[in-house]
């Protein structure tokens, strides 16, 4: 009787998943070229990658995972509360920009704004790959254990805490810099009060909301809902909101210190207190990255992580630079900018969730796909094939009409902004979101089996692109949208005076 190798991870779902729908599918032969089959809903081939051997013939019977059906229906309700949340918390995060931006501290030290969309990006670089990982995890099987399960969270709360301080550090050096080339000078304390604040909320945001998302996973396997349509909508919920009330309280804390000095350095209270500040947690990177490191479930990751992340900051960035030049042109503009950067990131975010774990379900990073529901078919397939990906992607797009239109009213309800909100705005800024939306979910289908083929996994590489790819159109499109109104003669900027 030949042995027939198949993949440990499915062994292990099988024998743990007691509660999960289970079929009889006979083992494919090996001298077919196909050793290690296992099917997923009937159809799905699966290679295997671990050495797990068990003396079964190529008709015995094996019990195989068969995950449920999503209707557009379960979709719908599983993403649209999770996703009026998350716009809902963007869209206090700008009527909070709003409010900030007429405070001095903002109207002197404008590198401020570059570093806002890299800050708010950490939510899409860290805590929402964060979530996509663990949603994966879980659906895997891999949290079932308690063992595995703590590693994995410890692991990864570790592993943010070390990239979302290293890409604080970078942000502020890169928007000093880009600041320093527009206007010709810098300012020392303007570069130490950015650095510290950066750093400060880098770390606070990301230990809050990293927990966040491992209680939403947790109670969410706990009642049998995808973690996949949920963790990443409410993890970006409060992550604006968040990171943006800690930017601007700590900025604001440090230069209220401009007017003390101390007496042995002679120093501004805001530079020797910034300085001490950064030295601090500066010095807590080693830390978290020896805890990474001796894990084993983040080791690679933190090595291997690490390109996406920065790319999406600077990516990010060119958006705050966007946002730096516009915001003092254009009343009003501030406050819709978290709005519509965060609805298409947190889309595209669903999206790439889910196509990150199909592709997990029947194949490991770099190992060819034999199913042709889960190969890549071009750019049309995203919104023109039969299968369930295709369907969701329209079902993301059309969320985006009435969940921009509900933003809109509630920021015109709070008499926010500057800008009234009138039939011609409602449709070019419609438009600008779901162009968005549109070309965010088209690069998600592709760059996903992209770095499938490449041998990476999408979980630590897409979803920072993506989101920061998000904030660049988002900003890039609604600066169009108030040039646009401009030039047409809607100049109205006197609501929310």
């Amino acid at each position: 009787m030949p042995e027939t190798t198949i993949r440990k991870r499915s062994i292990e779902m099988i024998n743990n998943s007691s509660k999960e729908e289970l079929v009889d599918i006979p083992l494919l032969d090996e001298e077919s070229g196909d050793s290690g089959i296992i099917v997923v809903d009937g159809k799905v081939d699966l290679e295997c990658d671990v050495e797990a051997s068990c003396p079964l013939s190529p008709t015995t019977p094996v019990a195989v995972v068969a995950p449920a059906k999503e209707t557009r229906l379960v979709i719908l309700l599983q993403i649209s509360v999770p996703f009026l949340f998350a716009g809902l918390g963007c869209v206090f995060a700008g009527l909070l920009l709003d409010v900030v931006e007429h405070w001095v501290l903002f109207e002197e030290i404008s590198e401020l704004y570059i570093v806002v969309p890299a800050l708010l990006g950490l939510k899409g670089n860290l805590e929402m790959t964060l979530a996509s990982r663990l949603s994966t995890a879980a659906n895997c099987g891999e949290l079932e254990k308690r063992n595995s399960c703590w590693s994995i969270i410890w692991g990864n709360m570790s592993l943010i805490q070390c990239q979302a301080l290293v890409v604080a550090a970078l942000a502020s050096c890169f928007a000093v810099t880009l600041n320093w080339i527009i206007e010709g000078h810098v300012s020392y304390m303007h570069f130490l009060l950015i650095s510290a604040a950066s750093l400060c909320t880098a770390c606070l945001a990301s230990g809050i909301l990293g927990a966040l998302i491992i209680a939403v996973i947790v109670i969410s396997r706990y009642f049998r809902i995808n973690p996949d349509n949920v963790a990443t909508p409410i993890a970006a919920s409060l992550g604006d909101l968040i990171t943006l009330l800690f930017l601007s309280t700590i900025s604001q804390t440090l230069y209220r210190l401009k007017n003390s000095y101390f007496v042995i350095s002679g120093e501004s209270g805001t530079v020797v207190v910034s300085l001490i500040v950064v030295i601090v947690f500066l010095s807590l990177i080693p830390l978290w990255m020896c805890l990474a490191h001796k894990n084993a479930y983040t080791q690679k990751v933190l090595y291997e992580g690490w390109t996406p992340v920065i790319t999406a900051m600077l990516i990010s960035s060119l958006g705050g630079l966007i946002l730096d030049c516009t915001v003092s042109q254009f009343k009003g503009f501030a406050i819709y900018s978290p709005v519509i950067n965060g609805v298409g990131g947190n889309l595209v975010a669903v999206q790439a969730s889910r196509l990150s774990t199909s592709l997990h379900l029947v194949s490991t990073p770099g190992q060819s796909i034999i199913s042709p529901e889960h190969q890549y078919h071009g750019v049309l397939a995203t919104f023109c094939s039969n299968g369930q990906h295709a369907k969701t992607a329209c079902l993301l797009v059309l969320m985006v009409i009435p969940g921009s239109l509900i933003f809109l009213c509630v920021i015109a309800a709070v008499h926010g902004g500057h800008t009234s909100l009138t039939p011609v705005f409602i449709v070019f800024y419609e438009l600008a979101a779901i162009l968005q939306v549109v070309m965010l979910l088209i690069v998600a289908y592709w760059l996903i089996h992209f770095l499938w083929r490449r041998s990476c996994d999408p979980d630590n590489y897409a979803i920072p692109y993506l989101t920061a790819m998000g904030d660049l159109l988002g900003t890039g499109f609604l600066a169009i949208v108030w040039l646009t109104l401009w030039h047409i003669g809607d100049k109205d900027e006197d609501v929310g005076d």
